[in-house]
């Protein structure tokens, strides 16, 4: 099995990448950060390639072309964006956040699907957010891209499914990690909350009353892959403990 993931040298893709290691795939990680990719382990296929740049994204995938073809893709790559009123919200700020959550995740797929098409079968997984499901108050172009990713995502089973290819589209809710850390420490000044206060919201928004880590994300990249989720296509998984309330004030 051959995976392809974006934004493969850190946090959740990194965790993806591991767990398809485990299960014996052989795993390519394109991503824009030098430093993590050279720290990543010997014998991955590590790329820096920025996800929306598309002379460097179809380099890429012709490279796993003649490398045997793609089984795999995870398009993960994603930035948190800012976190303002959207009254207050730059536009560059705006394009920025939604070029790299949904055009990465397009340009993915658009050069995944003729492999997977010559190779009649493929799985395709985009991940988007809990954001992208119920929107976030202070977070308009992240929830507006990642929503936008779960529509690609539906049009992509629907024009794969014919050719054995699935599409399905993960939804983390608050990933233990450092790109939430950030977002923790806008959202406190904006509300006027201690960093623990915001924190402890997210959690106390969910059924489970948890935050989840990056691993819990990965495994369920591991099923999506793998024959076991064979009939599985179309779908919005979250992994969140089951979001209730997505903006709590503790």
């Amino acid at each position: 099995m051959r995976v392809l993931v974006t934004a493969g040298a850190s946090g959740i893709g990194r965790a993806m990448a591991e767990g398809f290691v485990a299960t014996g795939a052989e795993v390519w990680v394109s991503d824009v950060d030098r430093d993590a990719l050279a720290a990543l382990p010997d014998g991955w296929n590590a790329r820096q390639v920025d996800a929306t740049d598309e002379v460097a994204m179809r380099a890429l995938f012709a490279e796993i072309a003649q490398a045997g073809g793609l089984d795999v893709l995870c398009a993960n790559a994603g930035v948190a964006g800012p976190t303002a009123l959207v009254e207050d919200i730059q536009l560059e700020d705006w394009r920025a956040c939604v070029s790299v959550n949904l055009e990465g995740a397009f340009l993915a797929a658009k050069y995944a699907a003729p492999l997977m098409k010559a190779a009649g079968q493929g799985s395709i997984v985009l991940t988007s957010s809990t954001a992208g499901i119920y929107g976030y108050p202070n977070r308009a172009p992240y929830a507006a891209a990642k929503w936008a990713v779960i529509g690609l995502m539906k049009t992509l089973a629907m024009e794969l499914g014919p050719f054995g290819i699935r599409a399905n589209a993960i939804c983390p809710g608050a990933v233990e990690g450092p790109r939430m850390e950030g977002v923790l420490a806008r959202e406190a000044v904006l509300k006027g909350m201690s960093r623990d206060a915001v924190h402890e919201g997210y959690a106390a928004g969910t059924s489970m009353r948890t935050w989840v880590t990056a691993e819990d994300v990965a495994n369920m990249a591991v099923f999506l892959g793998s024959e076991a989720s064979r009939r599985i296509s179309g779908q919005v998984i979250a992994v969140d403990g089951h979001t209730e309330n997505p903006d709590p004030k503790v």
